[in-house]
């Protein structure tokens, strides 16, 4: 009994270990920071609000951007280099904005101008065969729309 008591202990605190050293690599890339987590949209000189979005793994960068109602929009986006397919959807027509744009390494904008205020959610809607869809293993983010 005491010998799977300590080997119990020892694989927690292996896993423990381990989880500890996954998040200081995450922290040492930058992933978790606010920067890349939210995005409020400036409008520039041409009176257009653009964000660059990345993705790739499984994530948006940003994860959440905050855009105001009525004026336009541009969203320049790419994903990582990898093999692996991304895509990034909206479907909001209530709020005049509906695209399913596929991501490629070179940038592709796409262009809306947000009319109703509110939070809607962007995606990946790409799924390979029977596994979970990037959109459920997290490539998803929210577009806020404020007055």
């Amino acid at each position: 009994m005491k010998k799977l008591f300590v080997c119990c202990v020892l694989a927690v605190s292996l896993a423990v270990d381990g989880f500890a050293l996954a998040e200081e690599m995450v922290a040492a890339s930058g992933a978790k920071s606010t920067e890349e987590k939210v995005r409020r949209a400036t409008v520039d000189a041409e009176g257009v609000q653009r964000v660059e979005v990345l993705g790739g793994s499984y994530f948006f960068r940003p994860k959440h951007i905050i855009v105001k109602v009525n004026v336009p929009v541009e969203l320049k986006v790419k994903k990582e280099s990898g093999v692996t397919p991304h895509n990034i959807v909206m479907k909001a027509p209530e709020a005049g904005i509906e695209f399913d744009v596929a991501m490629e390494t070179e940038p592709r904008v796409i262009k809306f101008t947000p009319k109703k205020t509110g939070s809607y959610t962007y995606y990946c809607s790409k799924k390979l065969l029977f596994f979970e869809s990037h959109r459920d293993k997290g490539m998803k983010g929210t577009l806020e729309v404020v007055p």
